[in-house]
């Protein structure tokens, strides 16, 4: 519940501090006295957005402090989830500095208006007087039907399930059109992949190929010289080999006469066993120097097939054009397979599609069972607020579409006297109708909503005499499951309060202010008695505000 506000350099307000206890708190003042500025500083404690106008000083910052007591809320998790401290006495700060920049504090540590919101709507629930309009919005019409029907958490159930269907249905749509263009391309890339595939490419082969076409393509220079080399080498009389055997015996014969002409020898000994093995290298070469007529057109035709290719697809190598052709593979097997995979996806968004409409039915049926209970509670309610003959019917439908809160649609229709058709609400209700029926609304969901706070304001109007009291009833009985706060201007709901707060202007130092303060038993009795009489208090008014208030 809210314990403290403190208001700084806000609107109309220097600076001014309150403490709010248990049960039912009444907040009262004269017309333009400043209450809704006291309700505008809350409302940016909760998480709306700020504007520099608001600042009394505009060269000050504005802050505004709310405490709140939230031990008994099992908010701990919520903390956690957005890296705040929990504490029992949570403190939530926002400053709006000259420059219209606004920050916002949850015990200390920044966080964003986002997270501001969420906790507020665990925190308080504010009902303004425009707040009727609310009566006629089905979203708000399923949260009273809801609350009742303990259906919260298969709502939230079911809203996983609704974002993963949308998501499943999403890719199921891509799916779907990407088929659609590639099937306009598949052709061509079948033909592109089939050229490729019957290429059979191997890596390194380009290179290869164009070493062997060099070969052939010198072939009688390559014979010439490997003719000659050969005779260099094994001519009989100068011939390299004869030269190496002369070399090698005049050396073997001084080899044993010290370790380094041995040493010398090995050495001889080694080159000539290389040159030999050179010489028959060449021997062998020259042997096998062939010219094929064929092989070289072979090959040629197999190089102009890689450059015909290369050029085809703009590319520069062999290993280009492999991986355009995994690429091609890739996406004609997704043609080729699309229908398998669509068919996957679409008995994925069945499978989840049935899992939600058990939990949208489950989620109905429930509504259906317990709507006349709500229309029973309300109708008893109303009674007693002078509204006897008001009737209500919830008109609820499963249908086949898929809604944030469920698969149905639902309108809410008034009978307001006997003998009269139903008809929509906003069209059937008056002003002061719409405040008793919300009031009775917020009453029921007290008993099954755990919220510490709410704050009616001015949620009497357009109503007075025995109603008024009625309502009072209704908010004390209220205050019992929750903390009440309600700003009125009748003195039988004034009447009714634990503790009672007057909002008033001062004028200080040719400065109008606004203040409040807690008023004393002595101070609520004058304050009831203008409310009954105006500023010229009777004895007769003092006698009523204090029968009101025992």
């Amino acid at each position: 519940m809210l314990t403290n506000l403190s208001i700084k350099n806000y609107a109309l307000i220097d600076s001014l501090a309150v403490g709010f206890k248990n049960k039912l708190s009444i907040i009262t003042g004269e017309t333009g006295a400043g209450k809704s500025i006291l309700l505008g500083a809350l409302g940016l404690v909760l998480g709306k957005r700020a504007e520099s106008s608001t600042l009394k000083d505009t060269s000050k910052k504005c802050i505004i402090e709310g405490q709140f007591s939230v031990e008994n809320y099992n908010l701990e998790s919520f903390f956690e989830e957005n890296d705040l401290d929990f504490e029992a006495e949570t403190i939530i700060r926002r400053e709006i500095l000259p420059s219209g920049k606004s920050r916002a504090f949850i015990n200390d540590t920044p966080t964003t208006l986002q997270v501001l919101n969420q906790l507020s709507e665990k925190l308080i629930d504010v009902h303004s007087q425009h707040q009727t309009i609310e009566l006629s919005d089905t979203n708000f019409q399923f949260q009273i039907i809801d609350a009742m029907a303990n259906n919260f958490a298969k709502i939230e159930s079911y809203k996983r399930g609704l974002k993963l269907y949308n998501k499943l249905v999403k890719e199921l749509k891509a799916l779907k059109q990407n088929q659609e263009a590639e099937k306009e391309k598949y052709e061509y890339n079948l033909y592109l992949f089939e050229e490729l595939n019957a290429a059979n490419l191997k890596v390194g082969e380009q290179e290869e190929i164009e070493q062997m076409l060099d070969k052939l393509n010198n072939i009688e220079e390559i014979k010439l010289n490997l003719s000659e080399a050969q005779s260099l080498a094994l001519n009989e009389e100068i011939g390299v080999q004869t030269l190496l055997n002369s070399l090698t015996n005049n050396v073997s014969k001084i080899a044993s006469f010290s370790n380094d002409y041995n040493e010398l020898y090995e050495r001889v000994l080694s080159l000539k066993i290389e040159f030999d093995d050179i010489t028959n290298e060449i021997e062998n070469a020259n042997e096998h120097v062939n010219f094929d007529p064929l092989e070289l057109e072979k090959l040629n035709d197999r190089l102009q097939l890689i450059y015909n290719l290369q050029k085809k697809h703009t590319v520069n190598s062999v290993e280009e054009l492999l991986l355009l052709q995994e690429e091609l593979s890739v996406k004609v097997s997704a043609v080729q397979n699309s229908s398998t995979i669509i068919k996957e996806k679409e008995d994925e968004v069945q499978d989840v599609a049935t899992k939600i409409d058990v939990l949208a039915k489950n989620i109905f049926n429930k509504r259906q069972k317990v709507i006349p209970v709500l229309i029973k509670k309300l109708e008893k309610i109303l009674s007693n607020l002078g509204m006897e003959n008001t009737r209500f019917k919830f008109d609820i439908q499963h249908s086949s579409s898929y809604f944030q809160h469920g698969k149905d649609e639902l309108q809410l229709l008034i009978s307001a006297n006997k003998g009269l058709n139903f008809g929509e609400l906003k069209k059937v209700a008056s002003g002061g109708e719409l405040s008793r029926i919300m009031l009775a609304v917020k009453s029921i969901l007290s008993s099954y909503l755990k919220l510490p706070t709410i704050i009616f304001d001015e949620i009497d109007t357009g109503v007075s005499g025995d109603v008024s009291q009625k309502m009072a009833d209704i908010m004390q009985e209220m205050s019992m499951n929750m903390q009440v706060i309600t700003i009125t201007h009748l003195p039988q709901i004034a009447a009714k309060g634990q503790q009672h707060y007057k909002v008033y202007k001062q004028d200080i130092s040719n400065n109008i202010v606004t203040q409040l303060k807690t008023l004393s038993n002595d101070e609520r009795i004058i304050e009831i008695a203008e409310m009954l009489g105006g500023k010229n208090i009777t004895s007769t008014a003092i006698e009523h505000a204090k029968e009101l208030l025992h």
